[in-house]
């Protein structure tokens, strides 16, 4: 067995020079890119760049808006403008529904607060019904009396005060 099979050595490996002196350029390279990108000047003539390229894109980009919206119109087919309204919408329609879930809410509280204080009191009927009561006859069998008829509450269709649309 030779000495370069056995155990831990590593063979050797004509690359890693380079590699070491890639990894050293790189770093160099790294401190010295974020010294000069820290400076003022860099960020000054960054903006200045910027600025000019978008004054000089702007026309085309508006053209390139308005042919959009053309085709758009043209196919039938919804804007992100048209997008923002409906959602503007979506959101005034979420809101006023929430309003009248609160009104709602406030009124069953207020129904449900209504009938328990009422029981509470005696029913005292009108002078007239006691009247009323006191010239009918007594009927001897209280169930072969006839039973006063109940109707029963039916729900209201609900209408918008707007009228049909």
């Amino acid at each position: 067995m030779s000495a370069d099979q056995g155990g831990g050595s590593k063979p050797f490996d004509p690359f890693e020079p380079f590699r070491g002196m890639r990894d050293a350029y790189l770093d160099a390279m790294a401190k010295a890119m974020v010294e000069a990108v820290n400076t003022e000047g860099y960020a000054q003539a960054t903006g200045a760049m910027l600025d000019s390229s978008l004054s000089v894109s702007a026309p085309m980009r508006e053209a390139m808006e308005k042919s959009m919206l053309q085709v758009l119109q043209r196919l039938s087919l919804p804007s992100a403008q048209d997008f923002a309204t409906l959602a503007d919408r979506f959101t005034n329609l979420e809101m006023r529904i929430d309003d009248m879930d609160a009104k709602l809410d406030r009124i069953e509280k207020q129904t449900h607060a209504a009938p328990s204080t009422a029981n509470d009191q005696p029913v005292t009927p009108p002078a007239q019904d006691i009247k009323a009561e006191a010239e009918r006859p007594v009927i001897a069998n209280a169930a072969s009396a006839p039973k006063p008829s109940i109707k029963k509450a039916s729900p209201r269709k609900r209408t918008s005060g707007k009228g049909a649309r």
